[in-house]
């Protein structure tokens, strides 16, 4: 089952690309799609979301889309969420770094971890 775009917007992206965001949100308990990695992020958003998931000690996938701009655009409407990075826990989509920021500041990011039995070492 696509957890991403209504049918509209799955007619405007290219097929391949949409299996291939699904098959790596499924393939990781908790995934993030960035610009940049985790050690050089290109933004200050993709910055702040790994220094959340490195608080928590969460371990995470993390997906560049600086180097597939075919996969920059399908993700955002994959998602409809227009911004990057962007959160997936067990495949399902949670936020950008706004979202993890605000979870984690209400203690609902832990939660969610919790939830669904991701790992955390919190220092």
């Amino acid at each position: 089952m696509r957890t991403g775009p209504d049918e509209r917007t799955q007619r405007l992206i290219d097929p391949t690309v949409l299996d291939r965001i699904q098959s790596e949100i499924d393939s990781d308990l908790v995934v993030l799609f960035m610009n940049g990695t985790p050690v050089y992020p290109h933004c200050g958003p993709s910055a702040q979301a790994v220094q959340i998931l490195g608080l928590l000690g969460v371990r995470f996938k993390h997906i560049d889309v600086t180097i597939d701009p075919s996969l920059r655009l399908a993700i955002k409407d994959f998602s409809n969420w227009p911004m990057l990075p962007q959160l997936y826990v067990k495949s399902h989509f949670v936020g950008g770094n706004d979202v993890m920021r605000q979870m984690l500041e209400t203690g609902e990011l832990q939660s969610l971890f919790e939830r669904n039995a991701i790992p955390m070492s919190i220092a």
